[in-house]
């Protein structure tokens, strides 16, 4: 009797949880017809910014290892694959498998260093910082690929979609981005319910207590971190190839990383959809309020950074688990774990 009152109230639910989901998808799928073509790029910059967000949470939100140097696999990722097209013609889909290698090469190096010198906490998080400022250096007296003067890639006639060569239109790049965010989703969801997501559960909360427990913390948390930074070189390729200017400063800096970090932390770390509603209202947020302050005549410089500023301010004084615990809660999707 109990489980079939618990079924009745619980169909509302799935319903409405059901009509939510598809009526995103529908929205998503359908924008680049509705929206202008401002719309479309800063939609696009959200789902960037949801991509590596749900990379950096693999590492910290998962695994509980804290990283502010992501950067360094953006850039990586992004030379990686821009330097091969740039020099040799070679398209992104091989340079990816390039920028992939050499990412997880990078962060298993970092990760073995860390880990077997049990480097962890503020401790490992500068030396992430001290990497990514070491390939910045590094790439600014590398002339082959541009070096401060920056690596430009030929544009071509952005009218037609050239799959091979990822060149099209401003929608080509959307559906690109949008199939990476969904495929994350969907293999971080499958994790997170198979037998790493319950190790690196334990690990975050407690590696004594995991050890005890028979779990080879060395192992899994070399995983978290080979797989965190793979799958941010994805997001470097694609950066490359949307943005096709890469300067050493830029793609390399702290300033790239925390970019990186304010999405999962808005959202809620840990959890799956947080990178997504957090990355959503970090440009939101910030693009909406330069856009309305230059549509006045007002130039503010900074006016983006304050604004993100204030929002992580709002959000750890009042909502410490991130926006999506609660909004998940109102929207009937109940109390969230992940």
């Amino acid at each position: 009797m109990t489980l079939m009152a618990g079924k009745l109230i619980g169909a509302p639910g799935q319903r409405r949880r059901r009509a939510l989901i598809g009526g995103v998808a529908v929205i998503a799928l359908t924008l680049p017809f509705i929206a202008s073509s401002y719309v479309l790029s800063v939609v696009t910059l959200a789902l960037y910014l949801a991509y590596v967000g749900q990379a950096w949470n693999v590492m910290m939100g998962f695994a509980g290892q804290l990283s502010l140097g992501h950067s360094l696999y953006v850039g990586l990722g992004a030379y990686a694959s821009a330097g091969l097209f740039f020099h040799y013609g070679i398209g992104p889909w091989a340079g990816v498998w390039l920028a992939v290698v050499l990412c997880a090469g990078a962060g298993a190096f970092i990760g073995f260093l860390a880990f077997r010198m049990r480097v962890s906490g503020v401790q490992l998080s500068l030396l992430t910082v001290a990497f990514a400022e070491l390939a910045r250096i590094g790439f600014d007296h590398i002339e082959r690929l541009g070096g401060p003067g920056g690596l430009f890639l030929r544009v071509a006639d952005r009218s037609r979609i050239d799959l091979l060569g990822f060149r099209g239109p401003p929608a080509m790049y959307y559906y690109a981005i949008l199939a990476l965010v969904a495929g994350a989703l969907g293999l971080c969801s499958f994790l997170l319910h198979r037998r790493a997501g319950y190790y690196w559960r334990a690990i975050r909360e407690d590696e004594v207590a995991a050890a005890s427990l028979g779990i080879d913390v060395f192992r899994w948390k070399m995983r978290a971190v080979v797989l965190s930074s793979a799958m941010t070189a994805v997001a470097g390729v694609f950066f490359a190839f949307y943005y096709n200017s890469l300067f050493p400063e830029q793609i390399f800096s702290f300033g790239r990383s925390i970019e990186i970090v304010l999405g999962p932390v808005i959202g809620g770390v840990g959890t799956l959809v947080g990178p997504i509603v957090g990355a959503g209202a970090v440009v939101l947020l910030g693009d909406g309020t330069t856009e309305i302050l230059n549509r006045l005549g007002f130039d503010v410089p900074g006016a983006k950074q304050v604004v993100h500023g204030l929002l992580l301010l709002l959000v750890t004084i009042y909502m410490p688990n991130g926006l999506w615990p609660p909004l998940a809660r109102a929207l009937g999707f109940g109390p969230r774990k992940v």
